[in-house]
């Protein structure tokens, strides 16, 4: 090996790890050299577990058992009655924070009508009605991400 090929060796190890890189590949003059470091170290979690004094007449949880916190009830929806997201991105309820929202309970929308805007790699997408009926149920907030055939309406 060269004295120049160990020099460059010797710096891509001190730019891995005074970077903090997992590895870097470098490659001149028909030499390729890649450099791959340690595996990190697993990160601790950062909440501890707390101890809390106990309430009379409500019966001591250990530490290292935690009751999980109860989750809010979601509402059960039937799936054939949903307006559901066609794609990925983030929703919105109107065309713009001043305009009102293309519907709201209590409306009637018909297959074709826009009833919110998608926004996907910047570009905001309409969103037609699939079905008719009335909307029973807005089950989104605008700005809030949507997954792919999440339901965003329910209908009657």
């Amino acid at each position: 090996m060269e004295k120049e090929q160990k020099q460059a060796i010797k710096e891509l190890a001190e730019l891995l790890h005074e970077n903090n890189l997992s590895e870097i590949d470098y490659e001149s003059n028909g030499v390729h050299i890649r450099i791959v470091g340690p595996k990190p170290a697993p990160v601790p979690p950062t909440v501890a577990p707390v101890a809390v004094p106990p309430v009379a007449g409500v019966p001591a949880v250990a530490a290292n058992n935690p009751v999980p916190a109860p989750r809010a009830e979601k509402p059960v929806v039937k799936a054939e009655n949903n307006l559901v997201s066609p794609m990925v991105g983030i929703v919105y309820l109107a065309k713009d924070p001043s305009s009102p929202n293309f519907v709201k309970v209590g409306d009637t929308v018909s297959v074709g009508q826009t009833i919110c805007l998608i926004e996907a790699m910047k570009t905001f997408n309409p969103i037609k009605a699939t079905k008719s009926g009335k909307i029973v149920a807005v089950l989104v907030e605008s700005g809030s991400p949507v997954e792919y055939n999440q339901p965003l309406f329910e209908l009657e």
